[in-house]
C-alpha cells in the first residue's frame, strides 16, 4: 500500500514539475543573448574584407513559465516584463513575432540605404505590396487573414505604395466588398471581405488590419543580409557599418572586435533600444573590445549611460562609445589607431 502511495505521489510531483515548464505566465523574460560576427551574415557582392569584426548583439526574449520566472528573479541581468509592456493591445504572440520580423526587415532597408548613400552609390525601391502585422478582433479580416500574409493586389489592382492602397479602400463605403490577393507560406490565395466601421471610430471603415510596406531596395553591387528568425530593429547601426565597410576599401574595424546596438532611420540617426544592459553582458562574453551605444543626445537615462553603468558593474575592459548618428560612428572608427 505504501509503495502505491509513494509511486502515485511521485507521479503527481513529476506531472506538476513537467506542467510548470509548459504553463505560461502573463510575463515575458529577457536575458543576455549573443554577440555574433556580421561578416557571415552580410555579403556585399565583390565587397572588401576586414581584419576585425563588427558584431550583432541580441537579447533572448520569451514567454515566462514558472521556472524561467523564478530564475529571472534570482539573476541580475535577467528582466521580467508584464505582458502589456511587450504586446500591443489585443495583439497575439503570432502577431508580435510578425511585427518583430518586419521591424528587422525595415531596419535592414534603412541600413542599406544609409551605407550606400555614404559610399556615394545609387539606390532605388521597388514596392511589392503590404504585410499584415495585426488583425483586429471582431473585424472582417479576423479568421481570414493572418499576421505575415503579404497582400499584393486589391480587386485585381496593384498599387505603387501602401498610401495608395489605404486611399483606395478609403473611397469605399460600409458593406462594400474588396477582393484581396495575398501570399501565405509561398501559396497565392484570394479572399473577399466586406468593409465595416471600426468600433473605436465608427467614422472609419476597413477590413481590420495593421500593415507595413513590403518593399525591396535595388542596389549595385548587390547585398544580402541573412537574419533568419532574428527580430526587432536594434541591429540597424551595426548592419549599416558592416555594409559600408564592405563597400569601401578602408577597413573601419582596424583589426578590433566591435559590438554595438541601436536603431537607424533613413537619415542615419541612431535610436535607443531595449535590453542594453544584457547586450553589454553578451558582448563582453564574446570578447568585444569596443561597444557603440546610442547616446540619445546626452539624455540622463540614455542607453549610453546604462551601458557605462553595466560595464563598470561587470568589470569589463570593453570601451563604451556614445553614438548619435551613423556619421559619428564612422568618424570615430576612422580615427582609431590600427591594432
Amino acid at each position: 500500500m505504501r509503495k502505491k502511495i509513494y509511486i502515485g505521489t511521485s507521479l503527481l510531483i513529476a506531472i506538476i514539475l513537467i506542467g510548470g515548464m509548459y504553463y505560461s505566465l502573463p510575463y515575458y523574460v529577457s536575458k543576455p543573448g549573443m554577440a555574433k560576427e556580421l561578416g557571415p551574415i552580410i555579403t556585399v557582392e565583390d565587397g572588401y574584407k576586414d581584419e576585425g569584426n563588427f558584431m550583432l548583439t541580441t537579447v533572448r526574449m520569451g514567454r515566462a513559465n514558472i521556472y524561467s520566472y523564478l530564475e529571472a528573479k534570482l539573476r541580475k541581468y535577467e528582466e521580467i516584463y508584464p505582458l502589456e509592456m511587450i504586446l500591443y493591445k489585443k495583439e497575439t504572440e503570432e502577431e508580435y513575432n510578425a511585427r518583430q520580423l518586419h521591424l528587422m526587415a525595415s531596419s535592414k532597408l534603412n541600413a542599406i540605404e544609409v551605407a550606400y548613400r555614404k559610399a556615394g552609390l545609387p539606390f532605388d525601391y521597388k514596392y511589392k505590396g503590404i504585410y499584415v502585422v495585426q488583425v483586429v478582433p471582431g473585424m472582417p479580416a479576423e479568421g481570414k487573414l493572418h499576421a505575415g500574409d503579404r497582400i499584393f493586389k486589391v480587386d485585381g489592382r496593384e498599387f505603387p505604395s501602401s498610401e495608395k492602397f489605404i486611399e483606395y479602400v478609403g473611397t469605399k463605403h460600409a458593406n462594400d466588398k474588396v477582393t484581396l490577393t495575398y501570399s501565405r507560406n509561398k501559396k497565392t490565395e484570394t479572399v473577399t471581405l466586406s468593409l465595416q466601421p471600426f468600433k473605436e471610430d465608427p467614422t472609419k471603415i476597413g477590413i481590420g488590419i495593421s500593415l507595413v510596406d513590403d518593399k525591396e531596395i535595388i542596389v549595385d553591387p548587390k547585398v544580402k543580409v541573412k537574419t533568419d528568425e532574428i527580430g526587432g530593429p536594434s541591429a540597424g547601426l551595426m548592419f549599416s557599418l558592416e555594409i559600408y565597410n564592405q563597400l569601401t576599401s578602408e577597413d573601419l574595424t582596424k583589426g578590433y572586435q566591435i559590438a554595438g546596438t541601436g536603431t537607424i532611420d533613413e537619415e542615419g540617426i541612431v535610436g535607443p533600444i531595449g535590453g542594453i544592459e544584457q547586450k553589454i553582458v553578451a558582448a563582453d562574453k564574446a570578447g568585444a573590445e569596443i561597444f557603440l551605444a546610442p547616446k540619445e543626445k546626452g539624455a540622463k537615462n540614455s542607453n549610453y549611460r546604462a551601458a557605462i553603468k553595466t560595464a563598470r558593474d561587470i568589470h569589463t575592459k570593453m570601451k563604451i562609445i556614445p553614438i548619435d548618428t551613423f556619421d559619428e560612428a564612422v568618424d570615430y572608427l576612422d580615427k582609431l589607431p590600427e591594432k
